[in-house]
């Protein structure tokens, strides 16, 4: 009896410590959402991000990743790209237009359409996606327009067509502009749900059966742990730098900074920052598609303005890069879309800001050509000084305190006061200053 009392206690303990793994076995795991937040034009880097975050989303073995989007639109081929990576993605995605004010426009809506679960928060809108032309020329003839808002039209009916919404709203989206607010869209079955939040919305989910290139899966959110994952320094500096207006800062910035640096060569500084800022600005310009004729009337605008210090326009040249550097800036991204096209606020000073740079550099430059010379021979031109001897063909003047071989169209005596002309070599050419008479 006593043996057992003893033993029993660590028999007890050997069970328990048995028993709880198989205890931790059954318990199931809390489903892991990761979510991002997209406030911008959808451009390369931010599909770039997109589908990244798809790919860590699968990788992690999250339940699901959810876009918060609020886009007023952006590039056709960055559209393409995240729509290719959630329709391929091993994991639902769920694409929530947030927060209230905000909206799923052009781009935003296709993006939207393409999510296993599309979702809106009351006050947004969606829609209005209806092409525009960027680019060279920036214009399309009847043709080509009716050529690419049909394919716009197909591609956008065949995402909702694989996705079980409206095929024929998502056409007048894309053929009319057509845009509708949450509930609406919910109305017309262009959306899933309306939620007020990420909460409500993974409540509303739970047991949605979505279709993955895998297979049918069911969505479960209870217990659900939201992990927010934000944009690496690199997504962030890309991102920024492909805003047209941050890309035309920075074109402005290259161009001044390397003139500068050609004009005053050694300054180091002004060419290291115009090199840089150039070189971003190629970057940002390549990905958004610009008007190649908007740049070359930039750079037009920047050859005008360095000929007014080698030609005498009175101005005129400089007026000319005025009008050239205006132009040029409105035509940089001639688009009707405000998402892909520069800010007044943003144009008007800049403009102001560059031609007043430019007018300076090039006022300084002509004072400083026209300005007397302080150094070198051309210096002693109208000083004065006296012949040490007599001048007919050539003779000797002091001049500054040092002698000089001199040589005048006429005869100068001795002792007389004379006046520099010019130089030819070693020789100075002066004259008699005469005596005024009474």
């Amino acid at each position: 009896m006593t043996y057992r009392k003893k033993i029993l206690p660590y028999l007890s303990l050997v069970i328990l410590f048995l028993a709880w793994p198989q205890a931790g076995l059954g318990q199931e795991r809390a489903p892991v959402f990761h979510t991002i937040a997209i406030k911008s034009a959808i451009t390369p880097p931010v599909a770039e991000y997109i589908v990244k975050s798809i790919s860590e989303a699968a990788k992690e073995n999250a339940a699901g990743l959810i876009i918060q989007l609020d886009t007023p639109g952006g590039l056709d081929l960055a559209m393409r790209d995240i729509v290719k990576g959630i329709l391929n993605a091993p994991v639902p995605v769920i694409v929530y237009v947030h927060p209230s004010g905000g909206r799923a426009a052009s781009a935003g809506m296709m993006i939207t359409v393409a999510a296993h679960v599309a979702a809106m928060t009351p006050g947004t809108n969606i829609g209005a996606a209806h092409p525009v032309a960027i680019g060279v020329g920036g214009k399309m003839d009847k043709t080509m327009a009716d050529k690419v808002v049909n394919d716009s039209v197909a591609y956008v009916q065949g995402i909702a067509r694989k996705t079980g919404r409206n095929e024929e709203w998502v056409a007048k989206a894309v053929r009319k502009s057509a845009s509708v607010a949450a509930e609406e869209a919910m109305r017309l079955k262009v959306i899933d749900v309306v939620a007020q939040d990420i909460n409500d919305l993974l409540a509303k989910i739970h047991g949605n059966t979505v279709l993955l290139p895998t297979g049918r899966k069911t969505i479960t959110t209870a217990g659900a742990v939201i992990v927010e994952k934000k944009m690496g320094f690199r997504e962030r500096v890309l991102t920024a730098i492909t805003d047209p207006n941050i890309a035309y800062i920075l074109l402005m910035i290259g161009l001044a900074g390397l003139y500068f640096e050609f004009t005053n060569p050694g300054a180091i500084v002004p060419g290291v920052v115009g090199g840089i800022s150039l070189l971003l600005a190629l970057f940002a310009l390549q990905a958004l598609s610009v008007n190649y004729a908007g740049i070359v009337l930039i750079l037009f605008a920047i050859v005008l303005f360095i000929a007014e210090i080698k030609v005498v326009s009175h101005g005129l040249l400089t007026i000319g890069g005025v009008i050239a550097l205006t132009l040029g800036s409105l035509m940089l991204f001639d688009t009707p879309d405000p998402s892909i096209r520069i800010s007044l606020e943003v144009l008007i000073p800049a403009v102001i800001i560059t031609t007043l740079f430019f007018v300076v550099i090039v006022t300084l430059g002509l004072k400083a050509q026209m300005r007397r010379p302080t150094t070198g021979t051309e210096t002693m031109i109208g000083e004065t000084g006296v012949a040490v001897t007599d001048i007919l063909s050539e003779g000797r003047v002091f001049v500054r305190g040092e002698y000089w071989s001199a040589s005048s169209d006429s005869f100068i005596g001795k002792g007389r006061k004379v006046r520099i002309l010019g130089f030819d070599h070693t020789y100075l050419t002066v004259e008699e200053i005469k005596k005024k008479e009474n």
